[in-house]
């Protein structure tokens, strides 16, 4: 007598997926797409402050501490997130979470106050933590199950969202439209984009590894992850990696414009040229830095890239007119732009766990976001604008260093085949 087997559940239509190859071409375009939600949520937001600073009559330091609450709320959701995939399946966290940050992102505007506005931005930066890791698992997932380099790609199409959605912020700023009605409305059309991108997520628990956190369900078989991941030995250095790239970014897109202006003596409209020159570099190569990976390897890629960027910060530092500071700001952002893909896929290959190996790394990586907007106004409240340039430097050409952390183990197995045994950024 034949026994009929039971179909197994799966989230996503099977009509979707013919070959392993399909199903590869779906769920890139379903994490690329999230990427580019994710981006334009903190677009959305960036462009957002100065109306909520004037309606909310915020000072400066009250401002800032409402932007502090947002890492901290990453910082809290980073290292339980595959905890939360364990539970419900990677799938299911990830359109889980990418959902909500959507959801909430008209909430400072409709805080009601300034009081409010604390709880709303470590909420939003929860959800955004969270999907964070999730979606980069995601993605290092993709290029496990593949073997091919997709991660550089994938953050380029978060720094495309965010600049797309920053350019959307000022015309409609210069079109005085109302900033309520236009989060509401951006945020239901992410919510209808985040939806879409969700259905096309992995279906299968192999393509986030056998041991680790399941894509549409939990592994029942699979111990329970750690309830706060903090980062092992293993993957210490790589975040250490991580933490010193995100630094050079976090820095110069804080201080480029300010830099300009008050070192070099240049205008608003040079300050922003300069910025808009150093993020559209970082995108260009990361849109196309997966082929050059390819070719040279994660450990060659960032090892360049960290004397190319601190080649870019020698300029910015020794020069005080405003193209050569151009161009060194342009070498930083073409220096940096690998670094953090690279960090996250570097950790999936050597962590014993993908979700709690990119956990961990995010947790160290986006420390530096706490940091460096400090360190770099202490720095150049004592010594000057170039002092706090040069520590961007140095931050830099650390990577040249540093960058041997990413090198894959050799006993490891390709990246193309099975991962055997029972079995995570700025952005807010």
């Amino acid at each position: 007598m034949t026994q009929l087997s039971t179909p197994q559940r799966s989230d996503s239509p099977p009509a979707l997926y013919s070959d392993d190859r399909d199903q590869d071409r779906v769920r890139h375009r379903a994490i690329m797409l999230i990427f580019v939600v994710h981006g334009m949520v903190s677009g959305t937001l960036a462009t957002s402050l100065p109306w909520l600073q004037a309606h909310d009559r915020l000072s400066p330091t009250a401002l800032g501490l409402v932007l502090f609450c947002a890492p901290i709320g990453s910082f809290i959701a980073m290292p339980t997130a595959n905890r939360v995939a364990h539970r419900i399946g990677a799938a299911r966290a990830t359109r889980s979470l990418i959902l909500l940050l959507c959801l909430l992102l008209p909430a400072p505007v409709l805080a009601g106050g300034p009081v409010l506005l604390f709880p709303a931005y470590l909420l939003l930066g929860m959800a955004a933590g969270g999907s964070d890791v999730m979606m980069n698992a995601q993605g290092v997932a993709l290029e496990r199950r593949s073997g091919r380099s997709v991660m550089s790609g994938l953050h380029g199409m978060w720094c495309l969202g965010s600049l797309v959605a920053g350019g959307a912020g000022i015309l409609a700023a210069q079109l005085h439209l109302d900033l309520r009605l236009r989060l509401i409305v951006t945020s239901a059309v992410l919510v209808v984009g985040a939806w879409y991108a969700g259905r096309g997520l992995s279906p299968d628990t192999s393509s986030l590894g056998a041991n680790d956190i399941g894509a549409n369900g939990p592994d029942q078989n699979a111990p329970a992850p750690r309830r706060f991941a903090l980062p092992t030995r293993a993957i210490l250095g790589i975040g250490i990696a991580g933490f010193c790239g995100t630094f050079a970014e976090g820095a110069t897109t804080s201080w480029s414009g300010v830099y300009v202006t008050k070192a070099v003596g240049a205008g608003p409209t040079v300050a922003a040229a300069a910025y808009t020159l150093f993020m559209l570099s970082m995108t260009a190569t990361r849109l196309f830095g997966d082929v050059l990976v390819r070719r040279t390897g994660p450990v060659a890629a960032v090892r360049a890239g960290g004397i190319v960027a601190a080649c870019g910060g020698v300029l910015v530092v020794l020069f005080r007119t405003p193209w050569p500071c151009m161009l060194g700001l342009a070498l930083i952002g073409i220096g940096l732009a690998m670094n953090v893909p690279l960090v996250f896929s570097a950790a999936g290959r050597k962590g014993n766990s993908l979700g709690e190996s990119v956990a961990g790394v995010a947790t160290i990586t986006y420390l530096s976001g706490l940091i460096a907007p400090a360190a770099i106004g202490w720095t150049a409240g004592a010594a000057g604008y170039p002092a706090a340039f040069a520590l961007i430097t140095v931050s830099a050409a650390a990577l040249a260093v540093l960058a041997g952390a990413l090198r894959t183990r050799p006993d490891r197995a390709p990246a193309s085949a099975p991962v055997p045994g029972p079995a995570a950024p700025a952005c807010l």
